[in-house]
């Protein structure tokens, strides 16, 4: 389901198929990348530990799969005040999109 800022939202399914998460993005890959920045990160990008994450898009039977990492790297030159000096990055890489059985 669309909503009116042109979001969708996505819930994280676990996989007993609980959903506990809900993520919001304008894209599958935009809600992705916002859940896999909440994995545990890894010291760098190569040595962080891959995870598999389905989302579904509420209001519908999509679920769209995405292999997802996140490491530790050190904040840019220019960072805010507020910023700490060793912020969480992620990635995602899509595997595909399953629907559920109604």
């Amino acid at each position: 389901m669309v909503r009116e800022d042109g979001k969708r939202n996505f819930a994280l399914r676990q996989t007993n198929g609980s959903e506990e998460s809900v993520f919001s993005g304008n894209t599958p890959r935009q809600a992705a990348l916002k859940a896999a920045r909440r994995l545990e990160p890894g010291s760098s990008e190569e040595s962080a530990e891959r995870v598999e994450l389905q989302l579904r898009e509420k209001g519908t039977d999509k679920v769209h799969i995405y292999e997802g990492w996140a490491w530790h790297e050190t904040a840019p030159d220019n960072k805010p005040d507020w910023m700490p000096d060793e912020i969480t990055e992620a990635n995602v890489s899509k595997k595909g999109i399953e629907h559920l059985e109604s």
